[in-house]
């Protein structure tokens, strides 16, 4: 174990914060501006076309209803055609990449009846799964999804024009972007494009390839669900088109006793790996996305809602959502027409294909970073010893190819990271007076070319040393 030593470590805070013992509100994004960007990354985020996403949607929307429970064997109308024509855009994707998309149906019988599922059904998700090609890292996974069903008024109504331009063509025309985009590049760890089925119905796909992850021991280290991600006037009279709504749990929702009582020792309520994930997602945004923000919503999903992260999230996985910021609840679920003066359905007169394309901008760019940084270290502890300072360490991951590491640092009262210390390739260190009763603390990995990985929150000695390490990912 390499150990930076105090006087080092003083140095490099002092340097960086110019106060050892309490964090600027603003260090770290000056910090993130100094970072190298990676420029192949930038030429991948400027291919994103917002015209590409305006055929996608119009073409998703053209097959009138989209609903789980609609034609199957129709070529022109229904979820069948419309699955169809997404496999084939993807097999396209793939041919114009050199065969690097591996393209599937993954079809679940649904035999349980519900209040929205009156019959049993094939669900189909369609996937586009880019490999990893790195051999030590394409076990490492991450996934994009949106829901490409949609639903009008009656949820059991499976015949009625539902077009879902917003809810939810906007997210898979974005999924659908990245995967044409990004198979044209390597990344290092496997990423999922999925478009998913069932989602009005309960969440049905997306638990289907939750379930599916699991069973299958896939490291999903990341996954994150776009829904209703095209509006940008709100039915509140609000024209916004400068930022999107990123939701993510803080105490994990599989959490165990044994990591309850662990979490509560150190105050973790606000570092859940969804949490870390959230912020370095935002924090990549102001990276790469110019004049585009993230705004942090720290709730699982809008208020007694809920989206297709939440059955990853029951697995034990990091997973996010995305939502515009200010939703006109007269385009979902409602049926096309006019009702006394007022327009009412989710039609693609409202979409705004620059805000999706800004959106899937801030999706890229924190997923092609992702797939291309190295493993975040584990088993990062913190000495419990009353002290004025702060002692951390940690495990290098299971990856190669890791230049440094750096500590992050925030108050407890801060909602995002506010310093970063390099630490170079130490994996124990001492921060002077800075003490862990004030502050909170995570460990993140980068490599030669500014690649970060997400941080990892320390937990106490032993339950450092004892948390459970997930198995390595099946080959997908």
């Amino acid at each position: 174990m390499t150990k930076l030593t105090l006087c080092t470590m003083l140095a490099t805070a002092m340097l960086l914060a110019g106060c050892a013992s309490k964090p600027t509100d603003n260090g770290l994004d000056a910090q993130l501006q100094r970072l190298p960007r990676d420029p192949q990354i930038q030429t991948m985020l400027a291919e994103i076309d917002a015209r590409q996403v305006e055929n996608t949607v119009r073409a998703l929307v053209g097959f009138k209803t989209r609903h789980s429970l609609s034609d199957t064997t129709s070529e022109r109308d229904g979820i069948g055609a419309a699955r169809r024509w997404i496999k084939a855009q993807f097999d396209r994707y793939s041919r114009e990449s050199g065969g690097r998309l591996v393209v599937a149906f993954e079809e679940t019988r649904i035999e349980r009846t519900s209040e929205r599922v009156l019959k049993p059904f094939n669900l189909v998700n369609v996937t586009a799964t880019l490999r990893g090609s790195d051999r030590e890292a394409r076990n490492r996974v991450f996934i994009i999804s949106g829901h490409y069903d949609s639903r009008a008024l009656d949820v059991n109504d499976a015949t009625s024009p539902a077009p879902g331009a917003n809810d939810d063509a906007s997210g898979t025309a974005l999924v659908m972007e990245l995967a044409r985009v990004m198979s044209k590049y390597q990344f290092d760890a496997t990423i999922v494009f999925a478009c998913v089925a069932g989602e009005e119905q309960g969440l049905l796909g997306a638990a289907a390839l939750a379930e599916r992850a699991r069973a299958e021991n896939w490291q999903v280290n990341g996954m994150f669900t776009d829904d209703i991600v095209g509006n940008t006037h709100g039915g509140n009279g609000v024209h916004d088109d400068t930022r999107v709504r990123l939701f993510s749990e803080g105490i994990v929702t599989s959490e165990t006793p044994i990591q309850l009582q662990a979490r509560q020792s150190v105050g973790g309520e606000n570092d859940g790996p969804s949490r870390q994930l959230a912020r370095y997602i935002r924090e990549t945004a102001r990276q790469y996305v110019k004049n585009f923000d993230v705004t942090l919503i720290f709730r699982r999903d809008r208020y007694g809602r809920s989206g297709d992260h939440v059955p990853f999230l029951r697995q034990g996985y990091p997973a996010v959502r995305f939502t515009e910021p200010n939703e006109d609840f007269a385009r979902q679920h409602q049926n096309v027409g006019t009702r006394n003066g007022h327009e009412y359905g989710d039609v693609i007169d409202y979409v705004d294909f620059s805000y999706i394309a800004n959106v899937a901008r801030v999706n890229g760019a924190a997923l092609a970073n992702l797939a291309r940084a190295p493993a975040p270290p584990h088993s990062v502890a913190i000495d419990p010893a009353p002290s004025y300072d702060t002692t951390l360490s940690w495990q290098p991951g299971e990856q190669t190819g890791v230049a440094g590491y750096a500590v992050l640092v925030r108050d407890t009262t801060s909602p995002t990271w506010q310093r970063r210390i390099d630490v170079g390739h130490a994996t124990s260190v001492t921060l002077a007076a800075m003490s862990k009763d004030d502050l909170m603390f995570a460990v993140e990995a980068y490599d030669s070319d500014g690649h970060r990985s997400t941080p990892t929150a320390p937990l106490p000695r032993r339950a450092a040393t004892t948390r459970a390490s997930t198995a390595p990912a099946s080959p997908l």
